[in-house]
């Protein structure tokens, strides 16, 4: 199957694009260039009039920058390498084929009549880490094609190339774990970058540059096929002054010493200066971060001046060593994002809009080529914790970070080995089992359950069904413990409190709740002969469970191990009889806190799960007040303020959405959703989900003698809203003006408005797309 499957990708690949990259060729300079290298081309067009579309189609190893007749088109285009494999692996001998990224950019509104300038600047990280997010073609390369009119440019010899002399490429990787360098730029030696005669302006004189050369068409080794980047481009924000941009007080002459700018929250950002210096001045930038491992050089030339720093940095603020007699004029930076931050949730207790506020900003620091356990001290691929941020980036994130996630989704499944998936893709298969289980429940079947992306759900499933089989189940009626059996595994669940995690108990949890959203996805595709598989497996979990691990009271593998991860996934799986939620709070889940924010999240469902939402908001408040308090705007790994200050799997923001706010879908791609609130001693809500059917605006007001709602639902959705109860009798609803409820019946009616259901806690009404506002009157 894996054959089949990785070679149909390639003719996919190679047919879809053959016809729009013409007889471009893959071009650099000559010589083959060492890692960390930048390289600058440039191409002249002469076009009689401007075509109403001109799109073009560029490929590179590693990243680049695009330039039309002087004016930035793209800043940081392409992706870490690795959409999928281009031939047979063999990841011990480093044997990695693999196909490459292109983007599509309209460049049509940078074109003139006349000449026109074309130019790339072009970033070769040349080297891979054990992380596993970047696959090494271990050659620069740049492949261009665009259709003008009745003209066609692609990439040749008729480019123009030259090394950027200005980038030092002889200095130390930054760290061993992650791919890319920091910046050393001399300005003695550069291009006139960041002025009006650039090598990237129609002005420039090329004519000492070589012309490029030739490596060969689409489909050569080590490039191969070229496959469209699915997620739209990064969001560029432009340069912006910094929070404290007021006290720097520029212009000032440098005193010598640290210079520290303020950022509005922890963002993924490129410094930026204007200076006047004499030559051999030198500026170092770095941030506070002290997990931050990308960092800048900056070698000043003689007079006025301008640098920015195209790698990368994270950070609360930015710190500009600066030396004495250095003129300042401005310091910016330039923040890049995955989409835009549409999602927002906001009550009338400060602690949780800040929570939110923190998890939503640590959800974004930690994207970018690919979602990332942190953004400083590896950028890995961790599926565990891509599954924490699923939970809540439907709420939070628009189109790229949906799209982004289906790349995740992709290419962990994709590059699996022996029918193991594994984190840190796409060069590594790391098994670790409860990840690997977790990213099948948390991100596979949610991401088709939110998008209702059919095609990508059927290219994965195969790999999802074959995962769960390698599972023998044992005589007890459980699977058996799976410690990982790939080369390259790791038997490992969670940091927290050293010494106080019973894993036993949780892998059965995490293999069930897999097989549960598996045989929903089999369901779906009419995989009929697995459903069996599905059942008998999960029926006999189910049976066998509590025997094996209820201890009167909790459970445990040993009598003495009360651990709240184990007895939260026991009730968050379904495992947990509701019978015994009361004994598992009140023995468990309220007294202990072992589990690290890996965790946490779930220990605060399963309260929600077990009828005992105030504790769960208690736990929340008392797990996170001292980060709240810090003065940080994004969330740390460990409690309470250990590892890196941003790490991806801090998951309150899902519990505070879908439980508090009470907002989830119910049909596929949100065409059903509903909205159930436990607002306990909140008395206003604000909240917006970019959902793929459009945005959804909701508002909440609450007293002890109404409730108020004001809903606007996008098209093609409906909307099942509940009227909680709260232990009061609701006497009357309006919605837009109208009585529709009265003294327990529904009475008139409007168009998209219908009555649901009411039980113990809820009346429910059915709204159709469009605005609403409702009130109901308590007695």
């Amino acid at each position: 199957m894996k054959k089949i499957f990785l070679f149909t990708l390639v003719l996919i690949a190679l047919n879809a694009n053959a016809a729009d990259w013409h007889n471009a060729q893959w071009i650099w300079q000559e010589q083959d260039t060492t890692p960390n290298t930048w390289v600058s081309f440039r191409k002249t067009v002469t076009l009689e009039e401007v075509p109403a579309v001109v799109e073009a189609h560029i490929s590179v190893d590693s990243k680049f920058w695009l330039w039309i007749n002087g004016e930035m088109v793209l800043f940081e285009g392409g992706l870490s390498r690795g959409p999928s494999q281009a031939g047979e692996w063999d990841r011990k001998k480093k044997i990695t084929p693999t196909n490459s990224w292109y983007e599509t950019v309209n460049i049509q509104p940078y074109l003139k009549q006349g000449k026109n300038t074309i130019a790339i600047l072009v970033w070769f990280w040349g080297r891979e880490s054990h992380k596993g997010t970047h696959i090494n073609s271990g050659k620069g390369a740049m492949l261009f094609s665009s259709t003008m009119g009745k003209q066609t440019v692609v990439s040749d010899a008729s480019w123009k190339v030259k090394q950027h002399p200005a980038y030092d490429n002889t200095i130390p990787q930054a760290s061993k774990a992650i791919v890319q360098y920091s910046v050393m730029y001399n300005a003695q030696a550069d291009l006139n970058d960041w002025t009006d005669q650039a090598w990237y302006s129609p002005d420039y004189s090329d004519e000492n540059w070589l012309a490029a050369d030739e490596k060969g068409a689409l489909g050569v080794a080590p490039w191969y096929a070229v496959e469209p980047n699915i997620v739209p481009p990064l969001i560029n924000h432009g340069l912006q002054d910094y929070a404290n941009h007021r006290d720097l007080q520029l212009p000032f002459v440098a005193k010598g010493g640290v210079v520290k700018a303020k950022l509005p929250f922890n963002k993924q950002i490129t410094p930026y200066l204007e200076v006047e210096a004499k030559a051999g001045d030198t500026i170092f930038i770095t941030t506070d971060n002290r997990l931050n491992r990308i960092n800048a050089t900056y070698i000043c030339k003689d007079g006025k001046q301008s640098f920015e720093s195209f790698s990368w940095m994270n950070g609360h603020e930015v710190r500009y060593t600066i030396p004495e007699g250095v003129k300042v004029t401005a310091l910016k930076y330039r923040w890049m994002s995955v989409g835009e931050m549409v999602g927002k949730f906001e009550v009338d207790d400060p602690f949780y809009t800040r929570l939110w506020e923190m998890g939503n900003n640590t959800l974004f620091v930690c994207a970018r080529d690919n979602f990332m356990d942190c953004p400083d001290r590896e950028r890995a691929l961790w599926i565990g914790d891509v599954a924490d941020q699923t939970g809540y980036l439907f709420y939070s994130m628009d189109n790229a970070g949906r799209q982004l996630l289906k790349k995740a989704v992709l290419q962990t499944l994709s590059f699996s080995q022996d029918g193991v998936l594994g984190a840190l893709g796409p060069l590594r298969v790391r098994e670790l089992v409860g990840q690997s289980l977790q990213f099948i429940s948390g991100v596979v079947w949610p991401y088709y359950f939110n998008t209702g992306d059919l095609e990508t759900l059927e290219t994965v499933y195969p790999y999802v069904y074959g995962y769960l089989d390698l599972f023998p189940m044992g005589s007890d009626g459980l699977q058996e413990y799976r410690k990982g059996k790939s080369p390259d595994s790791w038997d490992w669940l969670d940091w927290g409190v050293k010494g106080t995690l019973d894993k036993f108990p949780m892998q059965p949890a995490y293999y069930y709740q897999a097989l549960v959203e598996a045989k929903k996805m089999a369901e779906v595709l009419g995989k009929v002969e697995h459903l069996d598989f599905y059942s008998s497996r999960i029926n006999s979990i189910k049976a066998n469970y509590d025997k094996a691990f209820w201890k009167d009271g909790y459970y445990s593998s040993n009598v003495e191990f009360k651990d709240d991860r184990a007895n939260a996934l026991a009730v968050t799986s379904g495992l947990a009889k509701p019978e015994n939620y009361e004994a598992i709070v009140n023995n468990v889940l309220i007294p202990n806190r072992f589990g690290s924010p890996h965790f946490e999240w779930v220990a605060e469902e399963a309260l929600f799960l077990a009828g005992n939402p105030e504790a769960s908001l208690a736990r929340m408040k008392d797990m996170y007040q001292s980060q709240v308090e810090s003065g940080l705007s994004t969330l740390y790994e460990m409690f309470p303020k250990g590892g890196s200050y941003n790490h991806a799997w801090n998951g309150s923001n899902t519990i505070l959405s879908k439980y508090v706010a009470g907002v989830k879908p119910t049909k596929v791609a949100w065409s059903e959703y509903e909205i159930k609130p436990t607002l306990l001693h909140l008395k206003n809500l604000k909240k917006t989900i970019p959902t793929v059917k459009g945005i959804i605006d909701l508002s909440i007001k609450k007293s002890a003698k109404d409730y108020q709602l004001t809903l606007n639902s996008p098209k093609e959705t409906t909307a099942i809203v509940g009227i909680p109860k709260e232990g009061k009798h609701v006497a009357e609803v309006s919605v837009n003006g109208v009585t529709v409820w009265k003294k327990g019946k529904s009475k008139k009616t409007l168009e998209g408005l219908s009555f649901e259901c009411e039980d113990e806690e809820y009346v429910c009404l059915k709204l159709g797309a469009g605005e609403w506002e409702l009130t109901a009157i308590y007695k």
